[in-house]
């Protein structure tokens, strides 16, 4: 049965991929993410599938991100299933984002967490007029992974910083606008425009069906932005935000107020580190040690409570202000952790793709 949590087929030249658990919003699980990293194994050396196509079943979205209630209850028990789900995804994303032939993610709907790395890494990246694309963990004491976190270092400006710190969900001209997808389709021409890759390249199916998108809200917003986030400190972060004249501004001063203080200054120092490491391999190494600190964090399991299992919505972080958050607890976030850790060999960040 979990096995059906994936449906793979081709399609003529087209492989597709399909999660499969719409009630679930199609949350990923390791077995979902060793069904899709087997199946682009064998269409890599498969001359009659040319093109690869991700996409979700049910009319809420492509992915909702991890399966949060099983890391709940693994982090809880002081287990060790989390990490060899992170290891086996975080291996998937790099997989993706280097894929030799042309992967095209359909990010309709809902695309969060998890959601994100089994689609913006990809070479064609579609957003729809549904799409709602977010990395919202430090709102259950987690910090952007599957590569979240090199994608918003990447963003112009500090906007990638707003979203990680913030959580907020952006649509499609949002989303082309900080670099996690390329093209708009509206959702009505997705039949037609998966149709034609059947038989067609993306490069000449594209042009007949991409459009322009509806217009974001974050370039009206850069100046408070940039300047806003580019404080040194998740506290002066704040402090600039509350002082700010924009509403918005306001509004995500409150927003992030209400997330884990310890999560927040993490994902901080974490984005800042992004930058510097250079290819998604060495950042995802980054957020396989960050991910796994986090299991031993009570953050993580009040914050799935408080979001998905009780929904009071009401999460009792510890420590529970910034000011109790030390440079020596983010500093534990990104110490070796004596095990193997996650290594990935990196490839040459500047390779053009051939299509």
């Amino acid at each position: 049965m979990t096995e059906e949590h994936v449906l793979v087929h081709t399609e003529g030249r087209t492989g597709v991929v399909t999660l499969n658990r719409p009630k679930a919003l199609n949350a990923l699980t390791r077995t979902m993410v060793e069904t899709i990293a087997a199946a682009l194994d064998r269409w890599e050396h498969d001359h009659g599938v040319a093109t690869v196509v991700i996409t979700g079943a049910g009319e809420r979205g492509l992915c909702a991100g991890g399966d949060i209630r099983s890391i709940h209850e693994d982090a809880k028990a002081g287990g060790k299933a989390s990490a060899a789900f992170w290891r086996d995804e975080y291996r998937l994303n790099a997989r993706i984002a280097r894929y030799p032939k042309p992967y095209v993610a359909v990010m309709d709907g809902i695309v969060m967490g998890g959601g994100v790395g089994v689609s913006a890494h990809g070479s064609v990246r579609i957003v729809t007029e549904r799409s709602g694309v977010a990395m919202p963990e430090t709102g259950i004491g987690f910090v952007p992974d599957v590569g979240g976190t090199y994608l918003l270092a990447l963003a112009p400006g500090e906007l990638g910083t707003h979203l990680a710190l913030t959580g907020a969900v952006v649509g499609a001209g949002d989303a082309l606008l900080c670099g996690l997808a390329d093209h708009f389709v509206p959702q009505a021409e997705l039949p037609a425009f998966l149709a034609a890759l059947a038989s067609e390249a993306p490069s000449a199916v594209l042009p007949r069906h991409v459009r322009d998108a509806p217009p974001g809200v974050l370039e009206h917003h850069r100046a408070w932005i940039d300047h806003c986030y580019a404080a040194d400190t998740v506290e002066e972060i704040v402090e600039r935000l509350r002082a700010c004249d924009a509403p918005a501004a306001g509004e995500a001063a409150a927003t992030i107020l209400g997330r884990s203080p310890t999560a927040l200054k993490v994902t901080l120092a974490a984005l800042r580190r992004a930058r510097e490491l250079g290819p998604l391999e060495r950042v995802l190494e980054q957020e396989y040690r960050v991910s796994c600190a986090a299991l031993s964090s009570p953050d993580l399991v009040e914050g799935i409570r408080a979001q998905v299992i009780d929904k009071d919505r009401a999460p009792r972080w510890k420590p529970g202000t910034l000011a109790e958050v030390t440079d020596a607890d983010v500093a534990r976030y990104f110490a070796p952790t004596g095990d193997e850790g996650l290594s990935l060999a990196a490839s040459d960040s500047s390779q053009e793709v051939p299509w």
